[in-house]
């Protein structure tokens, strides 16, 4: 259940364990419909049609507009932070060009609630 206020959300995927000072950013969504209850199969595809209409994927640290799984290089377990923001703006003020480090510092001062997991990933060598 989405908290009062609520007119859109954000979905983020964020590696802050990837070699790299500012760790990888794998996914991000804004202007998902305050009225989203999931999102479907396949829909971080590039150009996808299965995301609510009106909803942008940004650019992922990769430069490609989509969702990128986890695939951690071998040795220690990265820590995955998928996030669900709720927002109290239907649209976010970025352009769609917009990294998703820029996405993050425009949704402060409009979280009106958030979910987060960090789930462990790792490969073995």
């Amino acid at each position: 259940m989405a908290p009062d206020g609520a007119k859109s959300f954000v979905v983020t995927m964020y590696d802050a364990d990837a070699p790299t000072p500012s760790g990888f950013w794998h996914w991000a969504v804004i202007d998902l419909p305050g009225d989203t209850t999931e999102l479907p199969n396949g829909a971080g595809v590039p150009d996808s049609t299965a995301l609510p209409a009106g909803s942008v994927q940004l650019p992922n640290d990769a430069s490609l507009t989509q969702y990128i799984g986890a695939a951690p290089p071998t040795g220690p377990a990265h820590r995955y932070f998928i996030g669900v923001f709720a927002l109290d703006v239907d649209h976010l003020d970025v352009p769609k060009t917009a990294t998703p480090a820029l996405m993050s510092f425009m949704t402060l001062g409009h979280i009106r609630g958030y979910g987060l997991i960090v789930p462990l990933a790792s490969t073995s060598s």
